[in-house]
């Protein structure tokens, strides 16, 4: 993730409140949830209309984990799954793409929703890390 490499090393684990992840966790989140994206799609392949389980960092991990995770091995995981999944979801056919399931969060949920909203997942984590990279009050810390 080229953005990534652009955030200085003293900014990429500093948080920009408390209660807000850092550019280290927002990156490790991605790689993190990969394999969710796996599960979620299986299931959905092999059952007809499965109840999806909403993810929630927050009740699934302590506060702290991702800072603990390391972030190039996390990257290459992310890296290494991604390719992976590009793979699988090549060879689904029309059908598969339309399969569905019930998710709670949402009044419809296809395995179509399921990859727009991995999509749009990936943008909103590396704008997130973008708004860090800019931050003006950091700036000084990467000149």
């Amino acid at each position: 993730m080229p953005l990534l490499r652009e955030v200085p090393r003293d900014v990429l684990k500093r948080r920009p409140e408390p209660d807000r992840w850092s550019a280290h966790e927002h990156a490790c989140h991605l790689a993190e949830v990969q394999p969710m994206f796996f599960e979620r799609l299986e299931l959905m392949l092999r059952e007809d209309h499965p109840t999806i389980r909403p993810y929630l960092p927050e009740r699934e991990h302590d506060a702290d984990a991702l800072l603990r995770v390391d972030l190039e091995e996390a990257l290459g995981r992310y890296v290494d799954d991604r390719a992976r999944l590009v793979e699988r979801l090549e060879r689904l056919s029309e059908a598969d793409w339309a399969r569905t399931a019930a998710h709670p969060e949402y009044s419809r949920y296809s395995v179509f929703i399921l990859f727009r909203h991995a999509a749009m997942h990936d943008m909103l984590h590396a704008y997130r890390i973008e708004e860090l990279l800019l931050k003006p009050d950091w700036s000084a810390a990467g000149d």
